[in-house]
């Protein structure tokens, strides 16, 4: 095989150690191969960075190993071009496998050019990327606890969520508050109500009747202590991001054009994917990476289902979450995909198509710098001419038994 890279490395990254191999040209003709074990911590990394760039080495490959590959890969960003190399792309002849093994192969396949990079944002979006990321683990265990503080209502008999839309909301503390005072007459904890929600007094009573007991209290006290840290460091968070995403408002922006994107999916987006849609190169390409589309599947001349590749699962809670709330808008192409694809395809299926076009969409917008333009809820009708729908209405109609004779009308 040709030699593309001839000064390449390989490293075999763990949690405590780094195995590199360096392979160069050799004075006499052919390749030279060097190999060595670096720590972890930075005065060892940046070892390793010095014994790179001492071999003239110009590009490094390393293989996505959990989270391991990162501080190796950040130390070595700024003086090498650094390749960050797919697992499944790397596989290696059984039985044959060690850390020196590995470090080696992985060097020939950058080497030889039979490996392509993955994608690895630039730092601005990593730090976006960490703070969203972190912000919908907290908002998603705040919905945990919210339905743990359900549940032990439930235990206690107290029935507060089947009269008000709203546990956690002003009424809904103040009750939940005097309960964990003391207060178990149902008359006087329904008169906390407030707004709308006083009209629901009688069935606030009955729904107040329990046996709430000093074990609930604790329970519910210490559920409401972390629901209401959660919140305060939901807003820390949002602040905070508010201010890192400042330089791509202009992008995210643009994103919210889209139908059922928010505030929060477009910030998230531009941390998963980024504002340079030159790193993908095309939609199909940001698709694909995503694992937003079907996969390929065929031996022997016959196709299996292309199920979908895997892929970021972060982007992938977005874009559900995307495409659940463009289903639901009137007057939309998103919308009208949806209600098309659901019937013979199932929700699942067309949740996949809408949440497709969504990120298609966002490839376009972020690539041209344009705002989402609609093509309305009639596009799949108007694609197709009047003498094509013509046709297909009539094969459908004669299908049935009828005879059809066509009359224009004035």
């Amino acid at each position: 095989m040709d030699t593309l890279i001839e000064r390449c490395a390989g490293l075999d990254v763990h949690k405590d150690t780094v195995v590199a191999c360096v392979r160069v040209p050799a004075r006499g003709g052919g390749r030279e191969q060097s190999i060595q074990t670096f720590g972890t911590t930075t005065a060892q990394l940046l070892a390793l960075r010095d014994w790179l760039v001492a071999h003239g080495v110009t590009r490094v490959g390393m293989e996505s190993t959990g989270v391991y590959w990162k501080p190796v890969y950040y130390v070595l960003e700024d003086a090498l071009e650094c390749w960050l190399l797919n697992a499944r792309h790397l596989r290696n002849v059984p039985g044959r496998k060690t850390d020196v093994a590995d470090a080696a192969w992985i060097c020939q396949l950058v080497e030889h050019g039979l490996v392509r990079p993955s994608f690895v944002p630039p730092k601005p979006i990593r730090e976006l990327r960490n703070l969203t990321r972190y912000r919908k683990a907290q908002i998603e265990e705040r919905t945990r606890e919210a339905q743990r503080l359900d549940k032990v209502l439930q235990d206690a008999g107290i029935k507060l969520s089947s009269v008000a839309s709203d546990v956690l909301g002003v009424s809904g503390r103040a009750m939940l508050r005097a309960l964990i005072a003391g207060t178990r007459d149902p008359e006087t904890l329904a008169e906390l109500a407030r707004g709308t929600l006083r009209r629901k007094i009688p069935a606030l009573r009955q729904a107040l009747h329990g046996r709430f007991g000093p074990h609930h209290a604790l329970l519910v006290g210490t559920i409401l202590a972390k629901l209401e840290f959660l919140d305060e460091a939901l807003g820390h968070l949002s602040a905070e991001i508010e201010q890192v995403i400042a330089p791509f408002a202009a992008e995210a922006a643009l994103l919210r054009t889209i139908p059922g994107v928010d505030r929060r999916t477009a910030e998230a987006v531009v941390a998963e994917i980024g504002v340079d849609m030159s790193r993908f190169g095309a939609a199909g390409r940001l698709a694909s990476w995503a694992g937003w589309c079907p996969g390929n599947n065929e031996s022997a001349g016959r196709h299996g289902p292309g199920k979908t590749r895997k892929g970021s699962k972060w982007l992938h809670t977005y874009l559900t979450e995307a495409a659940k709330a463009a289903a639901r808008t009137k007057g939309t192409y998103l919308g009208a995909q949806y209600a098309r694809l659901r019937g013979r395809r199932g929700p699942a299926r067309a949740t996949v198509a809408v949440g497709h076009s969504i990120l298609v969409a966002a490839y376009h917008i972020l690539d041209r710098h344009e705002p989402y333009r609609e093509l309305g809820p009639d596009y799949f009708r108007r694609r197709h001419s009047r003498e094509h729908q013509t046709r297909r209405l009539v094969r459908q109609i004669e299908a049935l038994g009828y005879h059809v004779r066509l009359e224009e009308v004035a």
